[in-house]
């Protein structure tokens, strides 16, 4: 999990380390630096009168000369030049001044004995800031830095049996989920508490997923087969009865509708296989002409129309052709004619084949708004006075076409027909 939750937390440590050393460095030398000022005017004031305190007591006292501070004062009265280093402050007023040629602080404080010039080196009061920051940024990103590794490594050990269960989870084959590694008696001792919890349901889950795609196999096997092969045994014998010339129009009708019934039921029988397997197991594809599919389920069709003055034609605008399970095409051109067929009493039914589509049209019944917007919907039939059929045809063909790419839309009116329309997308 080169990207998942440990990496993550990693990066969240160290952000938060980052940030804090910006915000410690910034907010100590702000302080510092405003502390600075406060403490030179502080620290010359206070000089000041001391100096003043002890002149009126002794006014041979010596001025302050060093290397940090250095003082000379102006009796009242008096005409003495400045020494170089005060040269230019005897023009300025009483109060704090920056002399520019060395950077230095000078202080004037004026008193009735006169007045007393002071300068104090701001260069030795960088370095006392500077050691000043520097010292408590130290102890505080050392201090920073071990919180947060001793953290990250206390929450990495809490995180890693959920890591462990996410690399095992990711490594299941979705066809066949290996839940034995999530048995409890295989699990680490780092996977305890509410972890364990979650292994163990999802130690569950698995098996249930594996019998249930077992039992999956398992009825798509045997239903292709069981279901199949007696229904064509119904078929065919239905085909060999109905074409004896001798059979009464009683028998006849009703082997017509044992026709159209085991017609029906191979469809739903080979549409509920489909949909039963799982979205990545589809049938077998091949390139087939999409013209022969169409044809083979007019065929089918046809015994619908017995009887009726209904005319049934494919127009070919395009020779389309297709890489998918023939199958699945069937069974939705078949459902969509089988609608058609249905309910059209007279007129004309058309299949239109065109570039990316096939169009399938009549001059039925119809459906108005409320009914075509339910059209898809399982076991809904708009017209009760065609009972014929299950009601779920046009909700398979709405799934089959979910499933392999290719929408489904319908367009009607009442009395004028129903236009069907599948687009390979």
């Amino acid at each position: 999990m080169a990207h998942g939750l440990p990496r993550k937390i990693r990066i969240a440590f160290i952000l938060q380390a980052v940030i804090a050393s910006l915000v410690i460095i910034v907010g100590v030398f702000a302080i510092n630096l405003s502390l600075k000022q406060q403490f030179l005017e502080r620290r010359l004031k206070a000089q000041a009168d001391f100096y003043w305190d002890h002149w009126e007591r002794d006014p041979r006292r010596a001025l302050p000369v060093g290397m940090v501070l250095r003082g000379f004062v102006v009796p009242t009265g008096a005409s003495v030049p400045l020494p170089s280093e005060f040269a230019g402050l005897q023009d300025l007023g009483e109060g704090f001044h920056k002399l520019p040629e060395d950077g230095r602080i000078a202080y004037i404080d004026d008193r009735p004995p006169g007045r007393l010039y002071l300068s104090y080196d701001a260069a030795f009061v960088d370095e006392l800031t500077i050691w000043l920051a520097i010292v408590p940024i130290a102890f505080a990103l050392l201090a920073i830095y071990a919180v947060s590794w001793l953290t990250y490594r206390a929450s990495r050990t809490l995180v890693e049996p959920v890591s462990w269960l996410a690399r095992e989870v990711s490594q299941w084959d979705p066809q066949k989920p290996d839940a034995g590694v999530l048995a409890p008696e295989r699990l680490p001792r780092s996977v305890e508490g509410e972890v364990k919890q979650l292994a163990d349901s999802l130690h569950s889950l698995a098996v249930r997923i594996g019998a249930f795609v077992t039992r999956e196999r398992a009825f798509t096997r045997d239903a292709s087969h069981e279901l199949r092969t007696p229904l064509t045994v119904i078929r065919v014998a239905a085909d060999l009865l109905i074409a004896d010339p001798d059979l009464p129009p009683r028998t006849q009708r009703s082997l017509s509708r044992i026709q159209v019934a085991a017609r029906d039921m191979q469809g739903v029988i080979d549409a509920f296989l489909v949909l039963a397997r799982e979205a990545d197991v589809a049938p077998q594809s091949e390139d087939f002409n999409v013209r022969d599919i169409v044809y083979e389920e007019v065929v089918n069709v046809r015994p619908l129309l017995a009887g009726k003055p209904v005319q049934l034609d494919v127009i070919e605008e395009s020779s389309l052709r297709l890489h998918a399970p023939p199958r699945v095409l069937g069974v939705m051109v078949g459902n969509l004619l089988g609608n058609a067929c249905q309910f059209t009493d007279e007129g004309r039914i058309e299949v239109r084949i065109g570039r990316d589509r096939i169009v399938v049209r009549d001059t039925g019944i119809g459906m108005n708004r409320d009914e075509l917007d339910k059209a898809f919907e399982p076991f809904y039939r708009a017209d009760q006075a065609h009972p014929v059929g299950k009601g779920i045809g046009l909700s398979i063909v709405r799934r089959l076409g979910e499933r392999f790419g290719w929408p489904v839309s319908l367009e009607s009116a009442p009395g004028e027909g129903t236009t069907a329309t599948i687009v390979f997308a």
